[in-house]
């Protein structure tokens, strides 16, 4: 009898082991009090890399730490619009606590498939939030408008004969539309024409870019993510036009070849991200909080590459420069 009975308990307590992770859920570490923060990223070139590693350092200066109290979860959608959606479905069925969205295309898709659940959305490096429909809802993150008053000043110094500027960009990004918008409204102040040209795929980009180049005096580049995925083939083919010089938006085009660029730092806008993501981890509403704007911006320079193109810094730009190809060594 004693026998029977100790049977049926061992019995009852395998079936309670078996149906436990039924009622508790598989909810991606909610079981063991840790916050579920995912992170979906549009692709991997330099810039974004370093929004998101800022992101989890200023998660981790406002006492958020992947595997102690919140469970990082990671995905790339390799610059895929589809993909993109498919990422934020996954991160919303895996009921997740945050989603931090690197750039325009994947935030668009992550406030569009989170807002039935609530689930708050922090984006980054994205360029004119309004435009793209982010500023409703449980959504809120960081600009990375570019300075591109400055962007023309630094040009004119350094060409002062200049005429004609080439911008190429993604036609599908809202963020370079908006972009070439601001640099179309300033160009003519400074005595440029903005010669552009729209791909689709980063395929498209040398005939585009053999297109207008005989007819620019120079590039200029966007935060555009197809057109900075392509830097390399769109600097060897400047290498065969004489180094045509190139403009870069950030430091990390600068130290692969562009001539110089006033940028951000991306890897701060990563950590302002970060700090405004464990706001809300912390229990503030996204909802609360207005997306914030960098301002600030500095002159990065590749020595090697304006001596190729034969380009001088001025007297007051050198005042200011920082070497791209030592910065952060």
């Amino acid at each position: 009898m004693k026998k029977t009975v100790k049977t049926a308990i061992l019995l009852v307590l395998v079936c309670l082991l078996t149906i436990l992770p039924v009622l508790t859920g598989c909810d991606g570490g909610k079981d063991d009090g840790k916050l579920r923060v995912c992170i979906g990223q549009f692709g991997e070139h330099e810039s974004l890399d370093n929004c998101r590693l800022g992101f989890i350092e200023g998660l981790k200066q406002e006492g958020f730490i992947d595997g102690e109290n919140i469970v990082i979860d990671y995905k790339n959608a390799s610059f895929d619009g589809a993909v993109c959606t498919t990422i934020n479905q996954a991160f919303v069925s895996d009921k997740a606590d945050l989603i931090c969205a690197i750039a325009t295309p994947i935030a668009q898709a992550a406030a569009s498939c989170a807002e039935e659940d609530g689930i708050p959305v922090v984006f980054t490096a994205v360029t004119d939030p309004t435009g793209s429909n982010l500023v409703t809802g449980e959504v809120t993150g960081t600009s990375d408008m570019l300075p591109v008053e400055a962007q023309l000043q630094l040009i004119r110094g350094l060409m002062p004969e200049a005429k004609k500027i080439g911008i190429l960009y993604t036609t599908s990004e809202s963020n370079s539309l908006y972009a070439i918008s601001v640099y179309k409204d300033l160009a003519a102040k400074y005595g440029f024409e903005i010669v552009e040209r729209g791909i689709t795929s980063a395929s498209d980009l040398p005939v585009a870019m053999n297109a207008i180049i005989d007819e620019v005096d120079c590039f200029s580049n966007l935060t555009d993510n197809t057109v900075v995925g392509c830097l390399t083939q769109m600097l060897d083919i400047a290498a065969e036009h004489g180094n045509k010089p190139i403009f870069g938006s950030e430091v990390e085009q600068v130290k692969k070849g562009c001539v110089a660029a006033e940028g951000l730092e991306y890897y701060e806008l990563g950590i302002q991200t970060g700090k405004i993501a464990a706001r809300i981890l912390k229990g503030e509403k996204a909802s609360a909080i207005k997306f914030e704007t960098v301002t600030e911006h500095f002159l990065y320079v590749n020595r090697d590459a304006l001596a190729k193109s034969g380009l001088t810094l001025t007297e007051e730009q050198e005042a200011r420069a920082t070497d791209a190809l030592t910065y952060g060594k």
